[in-house]
C-alpha cells in the first residue's frame, strides 16, 4: 500500500506543470559576452547582472528544495524490510525535490551548466553568500579584535563565525547531492549492478562532501584555502577564554583544536597550563572537546576511512589530502598564555596559500633523437624565443592527415571535451572532439572504418615517443588526456573579430598576467608535465598558434599549422600559448597532454590499450581485416 502511494505521487509529480521558469546563467552570461564583442556594452551590464541574479536564485532553490525535502521525508529503516523501507525514503525525496526545483526553476534539465562556466564563476563571485559573512565581517574582524587584545568581542566574533561555518557545511554538502557523470565507465564492455551503481554513484557524492573542508575555506575572489582554518577558530578561543578567566572553556576549545593536531606542542602545553590552574575538587577528565569539534571530526575520518575503502575495492584512486595544514609554524605569538603579549602578525590565522609555479625538479634537456627518419626539426627553444619548445614537420604525411580528418568529420561531437559547450572559448567559433576510446568504439561498431579509428591511436602514441625522446626525458611519459579537435568558424560572426579562438593560458597552472605569476593550483591541471598539438591541416585562415610571454600579450613565437606539423612544449607557466581566431574554414588537430606522474595517466589511454591488445591477438588468431566492421563477422 506505502509502495502504492509512493508511486502514485511520484508519477503525479512528473505530471504536473512548472508554473516559472527561471533562465539558465550560463545563457545569459555567454549574451553578455556576445554584448561585449559587439561593443554593446548596456546589454553587457544588463546579462551579466542577471546571471549573476539567476546564480543565486538557482544555488538557493537547490538549497531550499534538498535540505526541505529531507527534512520532509526522514530516513526510518525497518530491520526487516530495510531495503524497501530505504528506497521509499528515497524516491519520496527524490519526487520531492524534482517537483520542488521544477515549480521554481522550470525544467531542471535546461540548468545543466558545464563545468567551465561554473568554474568562471566561482572564480569571480563567492562559492557560498552565507560564508562571505562569516568569513569576512565574523572571522577577520575576531582576528582584528584578537590583535587588539580585545578579547570578549574575539571570542563572540570567533563563535558566530563557527556557527556559520557549520551552517555554510550543512548546505556545502546539499549541493553535492546532485547528478554525478562516470567518465572512466563510458567505454564498451561496462555493465554495473545495482549495488555497484549505487555504490560508485554515493562514493563521487561522499567525496564532494568530504571536500567541503576546502570549499569552505576558500576566501572569496581566491582559489586557495586559508589552511588549517576551522582547527584556528578552536586556536584563536582557547587563548581569549583564558584571558576572560573562562578556564573551562579555554580548556574545551584546547581540547577541540587537539582533535586536528593531537600532537601539537604548543596547545598541549597550553592544556597542561590550563589544568593546573583547575581547583582541586575539579575532574580533568570531565572536560572533553566541544561536541561541534567533535562530531566533525568523527564525521570527517569517518568519511575518509569509507572513500579510502571504496578506492581499494572498486578500484579507483583517492589520495586522501591534508585539510589541516598549518604551512609551518604556527603565527600565534600567544601560544604560551605566560609569554609577553605581542602583536600578531597581519597573517596569523588569514594565509591565502597560494603557490606560485614550482621549479621543475628536473634537468632540463632538449636535442634528443627524433627516431623516426622523415621527421624534421624545424625550430627548437632558441628560435621559438622560450624553454622546452620545439616545432616538428612531416610526423604524419599528407595521406593519414586526410585520413584522419575524414575520421574527425564522421566521429567529432560539438561540444565534446568541453562539456558540451559547443563555443567555450569564443562564441564565433564551434569546436568539435573525440577521444581515441570513441575511435576505437566507432570502429568497432561499424561506423568508421577500424583502420582509421586504429590511426589515431597509433599516430598519437608515435607523438609521445617522439616528444619524449626530443626533451631527453629519463622516465616514461604517461598520456594525461588525448583529444582529436577541430574548431570551425561560424559564418556571419567573423567581421572585426578582436578575440582569440583560445584564449592565451597555461596547461598546468593558472595565468595571472596581472602579477607576472602562474599559480599551479586546482582547477588547474597541475599534474600535466609537457603538450603537444599534432596539426591535420592548413586549409583555414587564422588559427596561428602562439607562445606568449607571462603578460599573455607579449608574442614570442607565432607558428603556422599544417598537415604533419607538431609543436611540444613543457606544460607550465614557462610557456603560456594561445590560438588566434580562426577566421574561415576547419582547423583541425590531435591535442595531446602528458604527465610525468603514472598516478594521473588518461583512464580512456588504458582502456584503449585493452581494446588495441584484444584486436592485435584476434588479428593475429584469425587474421581480421581492419577495414571492415568486426561484427560483420559474427
Amino acid at each position: 500500500m506505502i509502495c502504492k502511494k509512493l508511486f502514485v505521487s511520484v508519477l503525479l509529480s512528473l505530471l504536473q506543470p512548472f508554473t516559472h521558469s527561471l533562465e539558465p546563467y550560463d545563457l545569459l552570461y555567454e549574451s553578455g559576452i556576445e554584448a561585449y564583442y559587439r561593443n554593446d556594452y548596456k546589454k553587457v551590464v544588463y546579462y551579466m547582472e542577471l546571471a549573476l541574479s539567476n546564480y543565486s536564485q538557482l544555488r538557493q532553490t537547490k538549497l531550499n528544495c534538498r535540505l526541505g525535502c529531507t527534512q520532509r521525508y526522514p530516513l526510518e529503516v525497518f530491520p526487516r524490510l530495510w531495503d524497501i523501507s530505504f528506497f521509499t525514503v528515497i524516491l519520496s525525496r527524490a519526487a520531492c525535490v524534482k517537483q520542488c526545483e521544477e515549480s521554481s526553476l522550470g525544467a531542471v534539465s535546461r540548468h545543466q551548466i558545464s563545468e567551465d562556466i561554473k568554474g568562471e564563476f566561482y572564480r569571480r563571485i563567492p562559492y557560498n553568500f552565507l560564508q562571505r559573512a562569516y568569513l569576512k565581517d565574523d572571522y577577520h574582524s575576531g582576528v582584528k579584535f584578537y590583535d587588539a587584545e580585545q578579547y570578549k568581542l574575539a571570542i563572540e566574533k570567533f563563535e558566530r563565525a563557527l556557527k556559520g561555518y557549520f551552517r555554510a557545511d550543512i548546505e556545502c554538502r546539499a549541493l553535492c547531492w546532485g547528478p554525478q557523470k562516470f567518465d572512466e565507465y563510458e567505454y564498451i564492455d561496462y555493465k554495473a549492478t545495482l549495488y555497484e551503481t549505487i555504490a560508485d554513484h554515493y562514493i563521487q557524492i561522499l567525496a564532494c562532501e568530504h571536500e567541503c573542508v576546502r570549499e569552505l575555506s576558500t576566501r572569496p575572489g581566491r582559489l586557495s584555502p586559508i589552511e588549517n582554518f576551522l582547527p584556528l577558530h578552536y586556536d584563536f578561543l582557547q587563548f581569549s577564554y583564558y584571558r576572560e578567566g573562562d578556564l573551562l572553556k579555554a580548556l574545551e576549545c584546547a581540547n577541540s583544536y587537539l582533535l586536528f593536531h593531537p600532537g601539537d606542542a604548543d596547545v598541549l602545553e597550553n592544556v597542561s597550563f590550563y589544568e593546573s590552574l583547575l581547583p582541586e575538587y575539579r575532574d580533568q577528565d570531565d572536560i572533553q572537546p566541544r561536541e561541534d569539534a567533535a562530531q566533525f571530526v568523527r564525521r570527517h575520518r569517518l568519511e575518509s576511512e569509507i572513500v579510502q575503502s571504496a578506492a581499494e575495492g572498486l578500484g579507483f584512486t583517492y589520495n586522501e589530502p591534508d585539510f589541516w595544514v598549518t604551512g609551518g609554524e604556527r603565527q600565534d605569538e600567544y601560544r604560551l598564555p605566560l609569554g609577553t603579549p605581542t602583536e600578531l602578525s597581519d597573517v596569523t590565522g588569514m594565509l591565502s596559500g597560494k603557490k606560485t609555479i614550482q621549479k621543475i625538479d628536473r634537468e632540463l634537456r632538449e636535442g634528443g633523437s627524433l627516431l623516426f627518419d622523415e621527421v624534421k626539426l624545424v625550430h627548437s627553444s632558441d628560435f621559438l624565443n622560450g624553454t622546452q619548445r620545439v616545432q616538428l614537420d612531416n610526423v604524419i604525411s599528407e595521406q593519414e592527415c586526410s585520413d584522419l580528418q575524414r575520421v574527425a568529420n564522421m566521429i567529432t561531437l560539438a561540444g565534446d571535451g568541453y562539456r558540451g559547450k559547443t563555443s567555450p572559448h569564443t562564441p564565433n567559433e564551434k569546436f568539435e572532439g573525440a577521444t581515441v576510446l570513441k575511435a576505437l568504439k566507432y570502429g568497432y561498431e561499424g561506423r568508421v572504418p577500424m583502420k582509421s579509428a586504429r590511426l589515431f591511436y597509433d599516430v598519437s602514441e608515435k607523438a609521445r615517443r617522439i616528444v619524449q625522446s626530443y626533451f631527453m626525458l629519463n622516465t616514461t611519459l604517461y598520456f594525461s588526456y588525448t583529444h582529436l579537435v577541430c574548431r570551425t568558424a561560424l559564418q556571419g560572426q567573423q567581421d572585426n573579430r578582436n578575440d582569440l579562438s583560445h584564449p592565451i593560458h597555461a596547461d598546468n597552472c593558472l595565468l595571472d598576467p596581472e602579477a607576472n605569476e602562474c599559480w599551479k593550483e586546482s582547477p588547474a591541471y597541475t599534474f600535466r608535465d609537457y603538450s603537444a598539438l599534432l596539426y591535420l591541416n592548413g586549409d583555414f585562415d587564422g588559427g596561428e598558434f602562439v607562445f606568449t610571454e607571462m603578460d599573455a600579450k607579449t608574442i614570442t613565437a607565432s607558428i603556422k599549422p599544417k598537415c604533419g606539423r607538431l609543436v611540444g612544449f613543457s606544460s607550465g607557466g614557462e610557456n603560456p600559448h594561445g590560438v588566434k581566431a580562426v577566421t574561415r574554414g576547419q582547423r583541425c588537430a590531435v591535442a595531446l597532454w602528458f604527465t610525468l606522474d603514472p598516478v594521473y595517466r588518461e583512464l580512456e589511454r588504458l582502456q584503449a590499450d585493452e581494446v588495441i591488445r584484444t584486436l592485435d591477438q584476434s588479428s593475429q588468431g584469425g587474421g581480421v581485416d581492419m577495414n571492415i566492421n568486426p561484427r560483420d563477422e559474427l
